[in-house]
């Protein structure tokens, strides 16, 4: 299923994408994460009268997460482009709730940025509490599925102002999500999913989660053993080479400037830049 959340007169709705590129809003208002509750209520949702073509919904992110975890250098070629090494255990950061939009939405440049920056990853959404997992082999029974995201980072705050990542990462608007999730049901392998990004139609991240230092699986039995994973918690799993730091010279986002976010199964984001 690919899971989505809409913008109504009536305020947030959850809804489902069907086959046919056509969105069926579910019964009621938002709700929080719960795959069980979601498919019950699909099953229950009105049929195609009701439906509404995709290009004409008002999108907003799939899901409000509890926390986003991010994980920083996870491919060996976006650690080799910023002149690093390739780290012997996950490196971790997060990411505050407020900075999640939709996949439609603008990205606002902060007040003082000099260095806004471009990370696509995909992202891993959890399903079920997750803590102190015994084993990576039981790690992906408690993944609900996957979003594609966008980690729009601020590399001078980031790495030129001391102190932790978190400050090039936390400005509002900085971690777009969706369009939907797509069930882990529907995507098999999580180790073999093509991504990419486009700056102004020009192809400068190309890459495959077949390439990550630690894999999903890993990920989540790693991230269980420092802290406790509910139910619509977020894991970004970091971004391969091509990131505007990385590019010769350095290349980084301006008001006016348009990003295509994509992966396959998980959709296109469409993000333009706004001051």
């Amino acid at each position: 299923m690919r899971l989505l959340r809409i913008r109504t007169d009536d305020g947030l709705r959850d809804a489902v994408l069907d086959d046919d590129g056509r969105v069926r809003p579910l019964p009621g208002a938002a709700e929080p994460f719960d795959l069980d509750r979601w498919r019950e209520r699909a099953d229950s949702a009105d049929s195609a009268e009701s439906a509404i073509d995709f290009e004409a919904v008002n999108l907003a992110a799939p899901l409000n997460p509890g926390k986003i975890v991010c994980v920083g250098l996870n491919y060996a070629d976006h650690a080799a482009e910023g002149g690093q090494e390739a780290p012997a255990e996950p490196i971790l950061f997060m990411k505050a709730p407020d900075t999640v939009v939709g996949a439609r939405d603008a990205i606002i440049i902060p007040r003082g940025s000099e260095k806004t920056d471009w990370e696509v990853e995909l992202g891993v959404v959890i399903g079920r509490t997750a803590a102190y997992l015994s084993s990576e082999a039981e790690a992906l029974d408690h993944v609900a599925g996957y979003v594609l995201a966008n980690d729009v980072s601020e590399r001078h705050f980031q790495l030129e102002r001391g102190g932790q990542w978190d400050k090039g990462k936390n400005s509002a608007t900085f971690c777009p999500l969706g369009p939907w999730i797509l069930t882990a049901d529907e995507v098999g392998d999580p180790q073999a999913i093509r991504l990419g990004l486009d700056v102004n139609g020009e192809t400068l991240q190309d890459g495959s989660t077949a390439n990550m230092i630690f894999g999903v699986a890993h990920l989540v039995h790693y991230i269980s053993q420092f802290m406790t994973l509910y139910p619509g918690d977020v894991i970004s799993t970091g971004t391969p080479a091509g990131v505007g730091a990385g590019q010769k010279p350095p290349r980084f986002l301006r008001a006016g400037d348009k990003l295509r976010v994509w992966a396959d199964g998980l959709g296109e984001q469409h993000s333009l830049l706004k001051a």
